[in-house]
């Protein structure tokens, strides 16, 4: 790994890459096991912003109240050693590190983890679905990319709400700023697009035994990734990683 890089971008999925958790799943696993299971059985047949819109609009018709749902994304699984590690790389003066985070969660879940996490002031921007709280307690969900508007024309696989590689190339075409070296931690396979994008002084750190795992491999074996790869199973790991930069 270069060490001259004196600009770094260090970009985050967020669910099972910055948190040890998927958000959107644990809330229903912990306050209504049985929409989850719901949810399980329809995530092939309706896109998956859509499904929570629609399985958040039911937690909200049996009862379950706001402070409900932010005090269980307070609880949900953070490594210790993620936090340690992304706060340690941003206090650093060299390299100097912007922080951007790319997810198919949702604003306020974000935002809630984040805060409880000590985290808040992290990211640069947090791209990801819009979500708000409405007078009577119900969290309203909708796409980044909306239905009803112009779609994004990515061929890679990127889901209708958003394209990771577009949102990516549109941060850096809004900052104007040229990083030295961009480090990209994912785990999905809605994270292989950005990651096609990555030059060959870049690198993705690569959640082991995940989506984003299987389609790399083979494209590393046949050399057609530009970028570095680094695997990791556990949040020590990128602590370990981010100590070496």
């Amino acid at each position: 790994m270069s060490d001259t890089a004196e600009k770094q971008l260090v970009v985050f999925d967020f669910d099972w890459s910055l948190a040890d958790q998927d958000s959107d799943r644990w809330v229903f696993e912990v306050l209504a096991p049985e929409l989850r299971r719901k949810m399980k059985t329809l995530k092939q047949e309706v896109q998956w912003t859509d499904l929570m819109a629609s399985s958040l609009r039911e937690l909200h018709a049996k009862g379950v109240a706001k402070e409900e749902i932010e005090d269980v994304l307070r609880k949900m699984p953070f490594h210790p050693a993620m936090a340690r590690g992304v706060t340690d790389l941003k206090t650093r003066s060299t390299p100097k590190t912007t922080f951007l985070c790319l997810s198919n969660a949702n604003i306020v879940f974000i935002s809630t983890i984040l805060k409880a996490q000590g985290l808040d002031t992290l990211f640069e921007e947090v791209v990801t679905n819009p979500a708000e709280w409405d007078p009577s307690g119900l969290l309203k969900l909708r796409r980044r990319v909306d239905p009803e508007g112009p779609q994004h024309q990515c061929k890679v696989g990127c889901s209708p709400n958003m394209c990771k590689g577009d949102e990516l190339d549109a941060f850096l075409d809004r900052h104007r700023t040229q990083f030295d070296r961009i480090i990209y931690v994912g785990d999905g396979t809605n994270d292989f697009c950005a990651v096609l994008r990555l030059r060959s002084q870049d690198m993705v750190l690569c959640r082991r035994h995940r989506g984003l795992e299987k389609l790399i491999t083979g494209y590393e074996e046949e050399s057609r990734l530009k970028c570095q790869v680094r695997y990791w199973a556990g949040a020590w790991e990128v602590e370990e990683i981010f100590k070496q930069l």
